[in-house]
């Protein structure tokens, strides 16, 4: 790498991660090149190789900054009272996810591929991050009962998370595959296509069966 100022490399790394979010807005994670995400910075595409060693390294910082913004958005779920109630709980997360349609494809379709072909370093960096939403997420457990035990809050962590890896595909339905539905001839019953919708009755079930389970602890359900 050059030698330049902190901030100044902060600025052209940050540079690179707006053009690959950009690109991401319109092209697949496979179509994406170092090539193509040169074209939109300003300076050479050889130079970004001073900043990040693959695409995938790109990538997982783009991941690691939907994260920071979903930590505090899940610190900021509103509640009426001293404490949330279920329903505020499962508003705030589903509502939180499906402002993350970005976050949420990156996990569940091309995560694997971005730890697989990144340095040690950057993938230390982004477990560092990725555990900090695990934590924001026991915060806003313990705002709907505050005596709930760290056996319940894994509990609900290890069921969430497999959960919203699979939001993405089964939520986000292209008209390829919605005409693929159609020439089934058969209804398709199971498929809810806002991420919203198909969240928040699943975040509740789960809010209520941990929290329901907690030595029988008093909770709001409204």
């Amino acid at each position: 790498m050059p030698k330049c100022s902190c901030e100044e490399t902060k600025k052209k790394r940050e540079e690179i991660v707006d053009a690959c979010s950009k690109l991401y807005e319109t092209m697949a994670y496979k179509d994406i090149t170092i090539k193509e995400i040169g074209r939109f910075t300003s300076f050479t595409r050889t130079s970004i190789y001073n900043y990040f060693a693959t695409k995938e390294e790109i990538f997982l910082e783009l991941l690691m900054r939907d994260f920071r913004s979903w930590i505090e958005d899940l610190d900021s779920i509103p509640a009426k009272g001293e404490l949330l109630t279920l329903d505020e709980a499962a508003d705030g997360l589903a509502g939180s996810l499906a402002r993350r349609v970005r976050m949420l494809g990156l996990l569940s379709m091309s995560l694997a591929d971005m730890q697989d072909n990144c340095r040690m370093d950057n993938l230390i960096e982004f477990k560092k991050v990725y555990n900090s939403t695990g934590q924001a997420i026991r915060r806003v457990l313990e705002r709907v009962t505050p005596e709930i035990t760290e056996e319940d809050k894994q509990a609900f962590v290890c069921a969430f998370y497999p959960f919203i890896y699979g939001l993405y595909p089964y939520t986000a339905i292209n008209k390829k595959q919605e005409e693929a539905e159609l020439k089934t001839g058969v209804p398709c019953c199971c498929v809810c296509h806002k991420m919203y919708d198909a969240a928040r009755p699943c975040i509740k079930m789960l809010l209520e069966a941990v929290i329901c389970g907690c030595n029988g602890k008093n909770f709001q359900k409204k």
